[in-house]
């Protein structure tokens, strides 16, 4: 009993001397996507879902600070919303606590990872692991582990070095923790559901292309 006490103190201490309060380039991207206070945007859609056949759609996107952001169509109801936001207001809402895991060369970059815990039970989400352009000052890859709906995985394309916001963003995510309803998507799609029936595990990706028409700072 007193030796598993010890261990658990150990670990304790273990979390604690990795922990910090926040990480100072991780606040550098947030203070950065701070300036942004709204923005519109004209928004083109893919899908890569092994058993789903449709064809590009668009939709429109808007944003305003501290509201969630919202999508529109005539074409489709745009679903999951929660990982398509890649305001990451929902990232940074309550206080948290981060953990460096040093650095990780992906595609010939060099990027930071770092670990984000919230410390308010209110949170969404579990734990994120998010990869920074520590140069750029913006988030290139995060992994959101939600309390509800599975991880979602968010890769982020930039369209010059100095952008804000990202022109290109490819969604992985866990379809069945999300309970995907087919009829979302609306007219031109095609369903193969025995393939769908007998894949164990269903997952897709969901691939924005957008196109910016207002940005306020």
């Amino acid at each position: 009993m007193i030796q598993r006490l010890i261990l658990i103190l150990l670990c304790i201490s273990s979390l604690s001397s990795l922990a910090q309060e926040q990480d100072e380039d991780l606040l550098r991207v947030k203070e950065r996507l701070d300036t942004v206070s709204a923005f519109t945007a004209d928004l083109k859609l893919d899908v890569d879902i092994s058993f789903i056949n449709m064809p590009q759609k668009t939709a429109t996107v808007k944003f305003k600070k501290g509201e969630p952001m919202s999508f529109s169509s005539k074409e489709f109801a745009l679903i999951p919303k929660r990982g398509l936001d890649f305001s990451f207001q929902e990232l940074f809402e309550y206080p948290f606590i981060t953990v460096d895991r040093g650095m990780e060369t992906i595609a010939g970059k060099e990027l930071k990872v770092v670990n984000v815990i919230p410390t308010d039970r209110k949170a969404d989400f579990s734990i994120a692991t998010v990869y920074l352009d520590v140069k750029a000052e913006r988030i290139v890859i995060s992994e959101i582990s939600t309390k509800k709906d599975g991880t979602y995985t968010l890769l982020l394309d930039y369209s010059t070095s100095e952008a804000v916001l990202p022109s290109q963003v490819e969604v992985q995510f866990e379809m069945e923790r999300i309970r995907l309803p087919l009829n979302f998507m609306g007219k031109g799609i095609d369903v193969d559901r025995k393939k769908m029936r007998k894949e164990e595990v269903k997952t897709g990706k969901i691939f924005l292309t957008m196109e910016y028409k207002t940005i306020s700072y």
